[in-house]
């Protein structure tokens, strides 16, 4: 047996990502997250014991590292998800506590485990819940803002052991996430774990991630991607995503046509919504037999992931 701190991260608000994202690429983001929390906790000194669908079973020999990791991963978190909508946002629920536990083929059993796993159900989006097992291995002087909420009696355990409710919201940090002027300064390019779509026209390509959904493409600067030409009307189009699947819909006064590929087919919408379910070419106020028609290419891109310091790279 070894005295361990265990850790056990689940994410919560995976019922809408699904949803909005559909099956496959709602899978391949939850996974992505998770390998990104096994990551930070490697990098701190911990282990990780086992990935279930949307938690991560960590230990650690050294509690101090296991509290800072946990911390640290709140922290980063908290980065990302000011600049997700509402609809993805994934967040997390930490439980924590510490104790003998038994080692066998690399899975991890006692005590410890089966509190933190239930205080990983107890806790609320964004916190960290640990025994005071964890909290008094800190020491004198640790730093760590707790606050008690009393002896709890957990499910599986015939004693109830004191929790304490971790403080992981540097005031500097809750303060600065509040001020949206701010947000270019949360770190480098635009990261996205979702995937997204780019969009040409002319000389000017944009690429726009799921967190920028839904987005307008029009003639005035106010859209999001413009397109300078009469027949455009002021906000001409708009894409979201539903259930996976990207989705455009014509809002203008003169219509919109699509087509896929190298294909001969057109579709032509008015006042309509069509799924963009392959690169392809939109026509805008003309149809693309008008050759002066102004067209935007579309490309659909998986998710090109950039989760953060130590995070993972496609």
């Amino acid at each position: 047996m070894a005295e361990l701190t265990i850790a056990f991260v689940d994410l919560t608000g995976s019922v809408s990502v699904f949803e909005t994202l559909g099956n496959d690429r709602a899978t391949k983001a939850v996974t992505k997250l998770t390998q990104w929390i096994g990551s930070m906790g490697l990098e701190n000194g911990g282990k990780v014991v086992k990935m279930l669908g949307d938690g991560v079973l960590m230990s650690f020999v050294n509690n101090r590292n296991a509290v800072d990791a946990m911390l640290l991963i709140q922290q980063e978190h908290a980065k990302r998800l000011v600049q997700w909508p509402d609809r993805l946002k994934l967040m997390m629920q930490i439980g924590m506590a510490r104790g003998q536990v038994v080692v066998v083929d690399g899975d991890c059993f006692g005590d410890a485990v089966n509190v933190a796993s239930r205080l990983s159900d107890l806790a609320g989006p964004e916190q960290i819940m640990a025994t005071d097992t964890v909290i008094r291995k800190l020491g004198p002087r640790h730093g760590v803002r707790s606050r008690s909420l009393g002896p709890m009696r957990i499910k599986g355990r015939v004693e109830p052991c004191e929790v304490f409710r971790v403080e992981w919201q540097p005031e500097m940090l809750s303060e600065f996430l509040t001020l949206p002027a701010d947000l270019h300064a949360l770190g480098s390019a635009k990261e996205s774990m979702f995937g997204g779509f780019e969009l040409a026209w002319l000389d000017n390509t944009q690429a726009f991630s799921l967190t920028d959904l839904p987005m307008k493409i029009g003639r005035v600067p106010e859209a999001d991607f413009v397109v300078s030409d009469p027949r455009v009307s002021r906000m001409h189009a708009s894409i979201d995503i539903r259930s996976g699947n990207y989705v455009l819909e014509d809002i203008s006064s003169y219509g919109t046509w699509v087509r896929f590929g190298a294909g001969d087919n057109v579709i032509a919408l008015r006042r309509q919504e069509c799924l963009l379910h392959s690169d392809g070419e939109i026509a805008m106020g003309a149809p693309f037999s008008d050759f002066s028609a102004p067209m935007v290419s579309f490309k659909l891109v998986d998710g090109s992931v950039v989760l953060g310091p130590g995070g993972l790279r496609k």
